[in-house]
């Protein structure tokens, strides 16, 4: 009963934020300069043609009333047209929306396997060579411009020494039946091991890449954490009580220290979603990154409010389900 109100508690929170987010988004495109009705018609477009499409359009409407005609439609996933290709909105998304999905999971993947081992390691071995290399391991991760890593890591294993392929998402002219639009899934599902092999090097990259940033942060959130877990009384309790010292650390000390990886982690989702944009223009892979670039260039606003709302909407269902996870791990949460 009392994870059930802590739950819908959470969900109410969560809908003025998403309210907020629907009118920032809409108040922001608009002040970006240029007429989506001259673009369409662009090199030709008469005024009169012009007056005639923004009618069509509705852009001649007051902000209000366009502003609760497109909440009126996101609320039914329904965010219009592109201006450019006249496709439905949705449609154009979720045609792209797997690609990036699967670079940001796999990033995601890279930063929590290998963040979390670093970062305890780093804390067991305080002041040591280890610690010291983690810590330096964490500074460059942060500091290093995600697209120029991304540059480096096309001229070295690409152009050097060939190994891995400079771009896409899959060798050209392989044929994959697409079921769920990540092409490591799909080539499992159809049994296809060398076209799964094809698309985790392609895959490799960009993942990377996009992984160093959350990968530095998760080192030190974890090794933070670990240090101050380990200098509690109960841990030192479950030591002298002659419990293996691996199990200390990993049962003991480590699940109570998971809080703030865990807000990490929830964080970097969305970030991940909407930082993917220079990853995917260095790597040209065919995600929403690259959508989002293109249609701001073409000032397609229905494509660009329906891609920053959908990573939104993304962004906050994550932190909901974060801040319900915080009470599986730690009861006193809960029960607060």
């Amino acid at each position: 009963m009392v994870m059930r109100k802590y739950i819908i508690k959470r969900i109410l929170f969560a809908v003025p934020t998403l309210l907020g987010v629907t009118i920032l988004v809409f108040l922001m495109l608009q002040l970006i300069p240029g007429d989506p009705a001259q673009v369409m018609l662009y090199p030709k477009g008469t005024p009169e043609e012009i007056a005639q499409l923004r009618h069509e359009l509705g852009l001649d409407k007051p902000l209000h009333v366009q502003y609760a005609h497109w909440v009126g439609g996101a609320a039914q996933l329904d965010f219009g047209t592109s201006v450019r290709s006249g496709e439905p909105v949705l449609e154009k998304i979720m045609d792209r929306f797997p690609a990036t999905l699967e670079l940001s999971l796999a990033a995601l993947l890279i930063a929590v396997v290998f963040g979390i081992p670093l970062g305890v390691i780093a804390a067991q071995k305080k002041n040591s060579i280890i610690d010291y290399l983690c810590i330096s391991i964490s500074l460059c991760g942060v500091s290093i411009p995600v697209f120029w890593l991304g540059l480096m890591f096309i001229y070295i294993f690409a152009a050097v020494f060939g190994i891995l392929p400079v771009s896409g998402r899959i060798t050209m002219g392989t044929s994959l039946n697409e079921v769920t639009g990540l092409y490591l899934v799909d080539s499992l599902i159809a049994g296809k091991f060398m076209v799964f092999l094809d698309a985790l090097k392609h895959l490799v990259l960009p993942a990377v890449s996009l992984a160093t940033i959350p990968l530095a942060l998760v080192v030190r959130v974890t090794r933070s954490s670990m240090l101050d877990v380990l200098s509690e009384d109960y841990i030192r309790t479950a030591r002298a009580k002659g419990l293996p010292y691996m199990r200390v650390v990993f049962k003991h000390a480590l699940r109570n220290a998971l809080i703030p990886v865990v807000t990490v982690v929830g964080i970097k989702v969305g970030r991940l979603l909407g930082g993917a944009i220079l990853t995917e223009t260095v790597f040209a892979w065919p995600g929403i990154g690259m959508m989002v670039v293109s249609s701001i260039g073409n000032r397609d606003y229905p494509v660009v409010q329906g891609i920053v709302f959908i990573i939104a909407f993304i962004f906050i269902l994550v932190n909901l389900l974060v801040d319900i996870l915080y009470a599986y791990i730690d009861p006193r949460i809960r029960y607060n």
